[in-house]
């Protein structure tokens, strides 16, 4: 497990959201503040707003990926780059789990769609993936920037 990966199931342990763990330990590095990245991924989590629809770990990958890939220009090149690496890395996370949405990777342990979150506590963790995800998601997105810079580094 790498050191990003525990960082990130700490932050879930201590509260933040899946989508937040995991943009949380990539935030700083691609040029986002902590605190910035946090706001954003509130949002997010539970399958965005706890409407267990894609997964908030995959959501928190995919912005940071944008963060380290995409440029602000809103041209059809710069989207199609980017909609190539979210489909890439969202594949990635498919095969490892079987699906990008949450109500279905919570299948037969709590779908709600209460806005209240659910009490974390030993049991939340035992019957939840969630972390895991968190985790999976993490190194899918370590994998993925270690690839493209050794693929970078071989070009020059």
């Amino acid at each position: 497990m790498s050191e990003k990966t525990e960082k990130a199931k700490e932050l879930f342990k201590k509260g933040y959201n899946c989508s937040q763990a995991v943009l949380g330990v990539f935030c700083e590095e691609l040029g986002m503040d902590f605190e910035t990245a946090m706001k954003i991924a509130s949002s997010f989590g539970g399958g965005m707003g706890r409407m267990r629809e894609v997964c908030g770990t995959v959501s928190g990958m995919f912005m940071a990926a944008g963060l380290a890939f995409s440029s602000s220009d809103g041209s059809a090149e710069n989207k199609s780059k980017q909609y190539q690496i979210v489909q890439e890395l969202a594949k990635k996370f498919k095969e490892l789990n079987g699906s990008i949405i949450c109500k279905e990777l919570l299948a037969g342990i709590e779908n709600s769609t209460s806005p209240i979150p659910s009490e974390r506590n030993s049991e939340y963790y035992k019957k939840r993936p969630c972390i895991e995800l968190v985790g999976d998601s993490v190194e899918i997105l370590e994998k993925y920037m270690a690839d493209i810079k050794k693929n970078t580094e071989l070009k020059n």
